[in-house]
């Protein structure tokens, strides 16, 4: 691990991993804009990997809609934290990555922001409004923005 951290201060990698937890983001109570995701995380570097994750009752439209805008999405029948998670995680160990950007509330996600700044993964949280925030994601990254307020803070 040390061996790892050293090779990305030598070459640290650029590139930005927006992941997105669908049915946490996707909600009535919450106005999420796929382009707004998007340009966020084109806002941190060059985006190598942009996912939208999602359950099998997500509608046609939101996929549709989220490949137009140059989504891959993720159809899980399982748990779609364990996926997202299991994929983020091999994301920040892949060394493809310098950011990672997380857009969810929920908390399950605490470890993955954790490792990536143990391998020197610059981490944003992202949370879909106010009321979706989870303070232990916020706490967890070195930066957390929620979109109701774009009200940015230190993690």
């Amino acid at each position: 691990m040390f061996e790892s951290l050293l090779e990305r201060v030598r070459s640290p990698s650029t590139g930005v991993g927006l992941v997105v937890d669908g049915p946490n983001v996707f909600r009535e109570e919450f106005d999420v804009d796929l382009d707004e995701l998007r340009d966020l995380g084109r806002s941190e570097g060059t985006l190598v990997v942009s996912r939208l994750y999602v359950n099998e009752h997500a509608t046609p439209g939101l996929i549709q809609a989220a490949e137009a805008r140059g989504f891959e999405v993720v159809v899980t029948s399982g748990d779609v934290d364990v996926r997202l998670a299991v994929d983020a995680t091999a994301l920040v160990t892949s060394e493809r990555i310098g950011t990672l950007v997380v857009v969810s509330r929920d908390t399950d996600f605490k470890p993955v922001l954790e490792r990536a700044r143990v391998d020197g993964i610059e981490t944003l949280a992202v949370a879909p409004g106010t009321y979706g925030r989870s303070d232990a994601l916020q706490n967890a990254a070195d930066r957390a923005i929620t979109l109701d307020t774009s009200d940015e803070t230190d993690g």
